[in-house]
């Protein structure tokens, strides 16, 4: 069988063929409010960037609570600057950059005539084949169409242009289960957390610009696509308020969450929608303020990559908390960041300063989080399983949710998946051919690709988000994060679970790897799951303030199933990601090893014993380091791994090897009956295992049902749709439900 990338495998070896309906309104779906007229295309006009109007209940830019407004035009323009240096007239946000300088700026001039519609020939077959991602690209044309037509003629894009944008818009097909033509095929993954607002986002924005134009696909009018996307959009933040983010601080997926819901708050026409998606930003980025230390994203993540994880650069969210929160060494890093572009055009949505003074907080802080929602994979096969929150499995209406929740490999939702599958013709699409194979070997039997999936689900289920408690323990210095007791021993294909960081470069974590590495000099290349990407095998972790353990003990092996088992073989041992030349110090002493820089220390233990991987630059690429980074502890893919992070407010880098090895720590057990214990310098006595509690000092922690933020600036209780957060008088209140956005300076 040939090797299946995620989407294929996670479809086809559950049997499960799509990922959720997006129904249209009801009859008591709530009317639409509209701000002032517009005018050309039904797009709004663009205003000077600091005197636009804001819509009634947002907050005009400047006003008390909200950004300094000298502070926010000075990072846009830096970013500006920086990203419009090179004209890229084939990207659309490499031309949305040059719009916004002309906007700003009467004098300034760019090629504008190097703009044309055979530039972007590679992005209209993707948008007339309808692939994927295309959704990305009609996000990015929506800030052409609007701010394309300007009244001067730096801001006046080709008519041919703006043609092409438009008639795209009206071709698109917005929903998998939308009529699709006997002679066409879509190939757009529409159903994670991110593709499910975009695509709502396009559908309403497509709508507002053309109401009165007849869609091709459905024949509606474009006030009524308009219609059928606006419940939906406002229910996608009400989740968020009351379940999180289920792509859980993902340092990709939370940029992909801030651009549509931004493009909401700018380009929308209706009064309601601007003021949800301000409260979905808010949400967006009060999280990774909490979770922010010199630049970097230092939360665990539900979803990563190779490319992001490595080094807080890399990270898609990396150029827009430069932008926002000014606290990373260095500059901006990409000129072609969708999310730092679009602020740069932004006359409405400003953040609350609250937010950005938490980001630039140098006080030592903890902060726990719960995100998501929880599914037992276990409970016995039934006709009528039971759903949490009401979200029934058999009904399609709900697959949107479900599926965005990652929860591809639940046999709870087989039988209505498969039939979905068949219904829309899912199985023709790119993302579907692969995982055929799989299918047929189950004959298209529901009742045996439910109870495979049952039986495997520590494998099957490498998608599932469900519901994670985040720890993140943050000083000026050094910070440790982590995700508690998440799906232990199973597989987890994107999950970055825990991560000691200095600064962006300084950071240290450990993988359980499911591949072997790619023999390729390109940094980012890696499987998914792969070597740094995802874990073969989740750890069970726990964490207080500056200490956390991690033990590792796969619930499964090849043996588990004989046609996983020719997909799926993990590596015998785990490793850690340990960059020696971005410490200005390593030491080892017996199993520890122990970096410093820049006043922060990590100290990483082994319960196996580790060796440094050399790898040959002209074979497997290194990023330059010329110091080995990856410490590999050989023997098994069980292990134990404690760190312990300290700064030099405790003393010196010496002080701190001394205090955490004076006790060395005791494992006694094999996989799920390990049991460990180690006298911490900072918690004290700690006790843990597979099975038993986290004690800390005598004390037993909590590491499960977390709020749904508890920090010092403030805690909201699970579901609660009210979140209130407090910083020296400032006060930032969201109402999910009542559908306010209360900011006091």
């Amino acid at each position: 069988m040939n090797p299946l990338d995620r989407r294929s495998f996670l479809l086809g070896a559950t049997g499960l063929a799509v990922l959720g309906a997006c129904s249209d309104p009801g009859p008591d779906a709530a009317p639409t409010t509209t701000l002032p007229p517009t005018t050309g295309l039904g797009l709004p006009p663009p205003p000077p960037p600091t005197t636009a109007p804001a819509p009634a209940g947002l907050a005009v830019p400047g006003s008390p609570g909200l950004v300094d407004e000298a502070y926010f035009q000075a990072r846009v323009e830096e970013y500006l600057r920086f990203a419009g240096a090179t004209l890229r007239p084939a990207s659309a946000s490499g031309v949305a950059v040059q719009l916004a300088l002309a906007r700003r700026d009467p004098d300034y001039e760019w090629d504008i005539e190097a703009v044309t519609v055979d530039g972007f020939a590679d992005r209209w077959t993707q948008l007339d084949e309808w692939r994927d991602t295309r959704d990305f690209q009609f996000m990015y044309f929506n800030w052409l169409l609007v701010h394309g037509q300007g009244d001067t003629p730096m801001t006046r894009l080709d008519p041919a242009l703006i043609d092409a944008i438009t008639r795209r818009m009206i071709d698109n097909r917005y929903r998998y289960d939308d009529p699709l033509p006997a002679d066409r095929v879509d190939h757009l993954w529409y159903w994670s957390e991110n593709h499910r607002i975009i695509t709502l986002a396009n559908e309403l924005l497509a709508g507002q610009f053309f109401p009165d134009e007849v869609f091709t696909v459905t024949g509606l009018t474009g006030a009524e696509q308009a219609a059928r996307a606006r419940p939906e959009i406002l229910e996608w933040v009400r989740e968020r308020g009351r379940f999180g983010f289920f792509e859980w601080h993902s340092n990709v997926y939370m940029a992909k969450n801030i651009s549509p819901l931004l493009m909401l708050c700018e380009l929308s026409d209706d009064i309601e929608i601007v003021e949800a998606a301000a409260r979905g930003l808010d949400l967006c980025l009060f999280d990774m303020a909490t979770h922010h230390h010199r630049g970097a994203y230092v939360a665990p993540h539900g979803r990563t990559y190779k490319k992001d994880k490595m080094t807080a650069r890399d990270e898609d969210t990396f150029d827009v908390a430069k932008l926002l929160f000014d606290r990373t060494p260095g500059g901006f890093e990409t000129t072609d960041s969708t999310t730092a572009t679009y602020f740069g055009l932004a006359d409405r949505y400003r953040p609350p300063q609250l937010i950005i003074d938490i980001a630039r907080d140098d006080s030592v802080t903890v902060t726990r989080e719960r995100h998501g929602i929880h599914v037992n994979s276990r409970e016995p096969i039934s006709d009528s399983p039971e759903a949490p929150f009401g979200y029934d499995f058999k009904d399609p209406a709900n697959l949107a949710f479900w599926w965005s929740t990652g929860g591809i490999g639940l046999w709870q939702l087989a039988e209505i998946s498969t039939a979905e599958a068949d219904r829309y013709r899912l199985w023709e699409g790119d993302v579907f051919t692969q995982i055929k194979q799989l299918s047929d070997v189950m004959g298209g039997d529901v009742e045996r690709i439910e109870q495979w999936v049952y039986d495997n689900y520590m494998i099957l289920n490498l998608g599932g988000l469900d519901e994670a408690n985040t720890y993140v323990w943050r000083s000026p210095h050094v910070s440790l994060a982590s995700v508690l007791d998440h799906r232990k021993g199973q597989m987890r294909d994107q999950v970055h679970i825990w991560q000691a960081t200095i600064d962006p470069d300084a950071r240290v974590f450990t993988t359980h790897p499911m591949t072997a590495l790619p023999e390729s000099t390109n940094w980012r290349d890696d499987p998914i799951p792969g070597y740094w990407t995802g874990e073969a095998s989740m750890p069970r972790t726990a964490q207080f303030e500056r200490t956390a353990i991690h033990i590792y003990s796969p619930l499964y092996d090849e043996n588990t199933d004989p046609i996983l088992g020719l997909v799926f073989r993990y590596r015998d041992f785990t490793h850690a990601y340990f960059p020696q030349n971005h410490f200005d110090e390593v030491r080892q002493v017996g199993n520890w090893t122990m970096g410093t820089k820049r006043g922060g220390h990590i100290a990483l233990w082994s319960r196996r014993a580790t060796s440094w991987r050399v790898y040959d630059p002209e074979i497997h690429a290194t990023d330059g380091m010329t110091e080995p980074f990856d410490l590999v502890a050989e023997g098994g893919p069980d292990n134990v791994w404690i760190v312990e992070v300290g700064t030099v407010a405790d003393g010196s880098f010496d002080d701190f090897v001394a205090a955490v090895t004076a006790d060395e720590p005791i494992v006694v057990g094999e996989r799920s009956e390990v049991s460990v214990s180690w006298t911490s310098p900072t918690a004290g006595p700690l006790t843990f295992g597979w099975e038993a509690p986290f004690v800390v000092d005598g004390h037993a922690r909590q590491i499960a049902d977390h709020p749904r933020h508890d920090s010092p600036w403030g805690t909201v209780d699970r579901l609660d749709p009210v979140h209130r957060w407090e910083r020296d008088g400032q006060v930032l209140e969201l109402d999910f439900d009542a559908g306010t956005r209360t900011i006091t300076a």
